[in-house]
């Protein structure tokens, strides 16, 4: 889907810089369409081909929240002759803010328009296009008119480029809207008009006395935000907890004359439920958390406790099923080791797939030296996911170095003319890994001696085996086949579907 931003840059000459502006307009113009109770429209210049008649393209739309939209359809993406739209086009050549009503197929009906020069730096870049009903051109209440008038003021900072403000960092969808709460300021800082679910804010907050002609400070409230916008004309977005259990969200816009502020409209926005879960959602995190830094240490507990016990035991099957034993428990701990630092669901394999190899590496056994390399990532897989595929990967290594090359370079080597030197060649393991839409490819593969003729891991004997192929198959859902490598070698190829 092509952003405003993008259609900005096809259509029309305009710099980064410009671009830039703009967006920093889109994030902010939701609250001027509730100012003004209006639709409103971006229009930048089209570009034409040499002959072509000049056009408006439109790039950007919002409907208000506190009155019904005159304009139902999209109208993003639209281009529009400048004859048609020839207020627009005036306001877009004059640099003024030019008013009347206009007739076009697009919208449908005679309506009153209000076309807004944009202006970044010396050039008009675009025209902020007002449409309104005419039921709402006259305010009949005093929020009505103080809305209006906030809006005017803004219109005159936007024709004069000094709104949206350079290197804005307000506008989150966080942000509080008009109708949350709105406050108009003096220059000093002394409220001049408050709505009423402003008022219901200054209430949670414990302050019930009259709010016109105070400042916040004068009513108990620490808002630094108001005085640092006034004294910085930049916008300014604070959290004010006034007592444990109230916290009120504060943006403070400086209203600007001439780069000067001579006031500001606050909006403000009770975020005292939305905090209480974001606290509770950390103390969740932090016990999930918790709980896998707990399961990782015990599992490195189990771990240490079963080499210890196969160090204690002379060699045979039972001291190689625990060191077996002991890696596959490690092979798990790996993952709980990465969800004790971040309790997502999903967990970046890659971090794991590093630590497998390492482990791979520190068991070679054989003569002959072995090397690993990975091709490619996984990404990031859900943790279920993650711990039966780290134990299959973990025994598809451990069986390459272990296996593939045991009895390839043990001493010397009988040959003609007698003996030879043992075979001192570095044996490769290959591990190549990819996440596409058809979901996860894993393949292993190595140099060496190869399988046993008429091999079928359906019918393995090997404990090591019978673990992969179970957990491919029967817990993860996937396939897998084991067979000779092109040359010479093993090759082990895993396919698991795409999570659901």
């Amino acid at each position: 889907m092509t952003t405003p931003a993008e259609l900005a840059f096809t259509s029309a000459d305009l710099t980064p810089s410009e671009l830039a502006h703009l967006q920093r307009l889109f994030r902010s113009w939701s609250i001027l369409a509730d100012l003004s109770f209006s639709d409103l429209l971006l229009v930048v210049p089209a570009s034409t081909l040499p002959g072509e008649e000049p056009r408006l393209v439109v790039i950007g739309q919002i409907r208000p929240n506190n009155r019904p939209t005159m304009l139902v359809q999209d109208l993003v993406g639209q281009t529009i002759l400048r004859a048609s739209w020839s207020l627009s086009a005036a306001a877009l050549e004059r640099g003024e803010v030019v008013r009347g009503a206009v007739h076009h197929p697009l919208i449908g009906e005679s309506v009153p328009v209000e076309n807004i020069p944009v202006r970044f730096g010396d050039r008009v870049i675009a025209v902020m296009v007002r449409v309104y009903s005419r039921a709402v051109a006259t305010p009949i209440s005093l929020y009505e008119k103080n809305y209006f008038d906030v809006f005017g003021r803004l219109v005159a900072m936007i024709a004069a480029g000094e709104f949206p403000f350079a290197q804005e960092e307000v506008g989150t969808e966080e942000t509080p809207r008009v109708g949350d709460g709105f406050v108009l300021v003096d220059g000093e800082g002394r409220i001049e008009f408050a709505s009423p679910n402003a008022s219901n804010a200054f209430h949670r907050m414990g302050v019930y006395s009259t709010l016109e002609g105070h400042t916040f400070t004068e009513l108990g409230v620490e808002a630094s935000a108001v005085q640092w916008a006034l004294a910085t004309c930049h916008p300014v977005v604070e959290e004010v907890e006034r007592r444990p259990d109230v916290i009120v969200l504060v943006e403070c816009i400086p209203l600007l004359e001439h780069h000067a502020a001579n006031g500001a409209v606050i909006l403000m926005r009770d975020v005292t439920d939305v905090r209480r879960l974001d606290r509770l959602l950390l103390s969740k995190d932090a016990a999930i958390r918790e709980v896998h830094h707990r399961v990782k240490n015990n599992l490195q507990t189990i771990s240490s406790l079963l080499s210890l016990q196969a160090r204690r035991l002379t060699s045979g099957d039972g001291r190689a099923a625990l060191y077996e034993a002991e890696r596959r428990v490690r092979s798990i701990s790996l993952v709980h080791e990465i969800l004790s630092r971040d309790p997502s669901d999903q967990v970046p394999f890659d971090e794991i797939v590093v630590s497998l190899v390492r482990m791979a590496e520190d068991s070679v056994v054989s003569p002959r030296p072995v090397e690993i390399t990975v091709h490619g990532d996984l990404g990031e897989v859900t943790a279920d996911i993650a711990t039966p595929l780290a134990v299959t990967l973990a025994e598809l290594l451990q069986n390459a170095v272990e296996h593939a090359f045991a009895g390839t370079g043990a001493g010397p080597v009988a040959g003609e003319g007698g003996t030879r030197a043992p075979d001192r060649r570095v044996g490769h393991v290959e591990m190549t890994l990819a996440h596409g839409p058809e979901g996860l490819e894993v393949t292993v593969s190595d140099d060496g001696k190869g399988l046993e003729p008429g091999f079928d891991i359906e019918r393995t004997t090997s404990l090591g085996l019978s673990i992969v192929r179970d957990l491919i198959v029967s817990q993860l859902g996937g396939s897998i086949t084991m067979g000779a490598a092109e040359g010479a070698g093993t090759l082990v190829e895993i396919h698991l579907p795409p999570a659901r």
